[in-house]
């Protein structure tokens, strides 16, 4: 079993969030999600980060997991369900090993962008929360999207259908 150091791998996760813009697009600011009108909130490579995440075969993704002001408060008090006005972002990448460094893993090429907008009366038959996934900036159709909600219902209802957890 090969053994992941998490200090290069956090800190690889670090300098994509600033400079990656370019590589997932930004996309048009009238580009939004089929089913539920999320688009990719202005300013969101700026916000903080809530935690990195490792995702196995078949993905092979790094992740990162970014919040609003007002996620990143609910996290840090413990504040469940989210409050309205909550928005999550995860941004991913191919994993690819380090040249440098061979037990590290670091970002290669940009997959999605995906994001969560709580706003309980618009998305109440979605538990609150209205999803949006991009590709170079640009969202998927909507067949990909009827599978959002379904997976997070199955798997994290009780906390609030989001699966990240704060990384302190």
């Amino acid at each position: 079993m090969r053994t992941v150091h998490i200090l290069p791998l956090v800190g690889a996760l670090f300098i994509p969030l600033t400079m990656a813009s370019r590589a997932q697009g930004e996309g048009d600011a009238r580009s939004v999600s089929p089913i539920y009108g999320v688009s990719l909130p202005e300013g969101y490579r700026q916000w903080e980060l809530i935690a990195p995440a490792l995702e196995g075969e078949p993905l092979n993704e790094l992740r990162a997991i970014v919040g609003n002001r007002t996620a990143i408060d609910a996290y840090r008090s413990g504040t469940l369900p989210f409050p309205d006005g909550t928005v999550l972002v995860k941004l991913a990448w191919k994993r690819t090993p380090s040249q440098e460094f061979e037990p590290a893993a670091i970002p290669g090429s940009a997959t999605t962008v995906q994001v969560m907008v709580k706003d309980s009366r618009r998305y109440a038959a979605t538990g609150g929360w209205g999803f949006g996934r991009f590709i170079g900036g640009k969202p998927v159709d909507e067949v990909q999207h009827r599978t959002c909600f379904a997976c997070h219902e199955a798997r994290v209802k009780g906390h609030d259908f989001v699966f990240t957890r704060f990384a302190p």
